[in-house]
């Protein structure tokens, strides 16, 4: 049924690079959790125990609010087609933002978005898997274009504008990080 390790195995890795979507799931110490779809390629496999995701600016920042709280992240992955296989990975989470020393160098592993906002870099604490018994199977009919149109549309001034506008705060109230003074 399920296993567990401290870092990611390689059949583990190769599985986790094929899928198209993946969901990242944080929580403050006090507040609603938050879970998030992701797609596109905004998600690398440094090494056995570090991961990253480029974050793009949507309708909210709750992700970065909980990891400046306090760091705990959880990504999930679910097999759509071929074997039945859930993945989770539990780690600790740090946010990297323009600017930041590591952001060139960081930036590099990822294509080239439209509304680019941070990157997480995760520590990998564990890793676990149960069966995707129940979970449907599907194939990808395209990647929606529909967020990096929305951001060029934008440009990068109201962009900006936007981020100080919605996504400065959580749901909850948190700081995200997101306007340099919310540190």
């Amino acid at each position: 049924m399920g296993d567990a390790w401290s870092q990611i195995p390689d059949d583990i890795r190769s599985f986790m690079e094929c899928q198209k979507l993946f969901f990242v799931a944080t929580a403050p110490k006090d507040g609603r959790v938050n879970l998030s779809p992701k797609g596109l390629a905004t998600l690398r496999i440094i090494d056995s125990k570090t991961i990253a995701y480029l974050d793009l600016t949507g309708s909210g920042n709750e992700t970065a609010a909980h990891v400046i709280e306090n760091g705990r992240i959880t990504f999930m992955f679910c097999a759509f087609n071929g074997d039945p296989i859930i993945v989770r990975l539990y780690g600790q989470a740090r946010i990297i933002l323009p600017g930041d020393d590591d952001w060139e160098s960081m930036i590099g592993l990822f294509p080239k978005f439209e509304g680019t906002r941070q990157i997480f870099l995760a520590s990998v604490q564990a890793v676990s898997t149960s069966c995707g018994w129940g979970i449907p199977i599907f194939e990808l009919k395209e990647e929606r274009p529909t967020l990096s149109e929305w951001a060029r549309k934008m440009g990068p001034d109201r962009l900006e504008i936007f981020k100080a506008d919605y996504n400065a705060l959580s749901i909850d109230g948190l700081p995200t990080g997101t306007i340099p003074e919310d540190f």
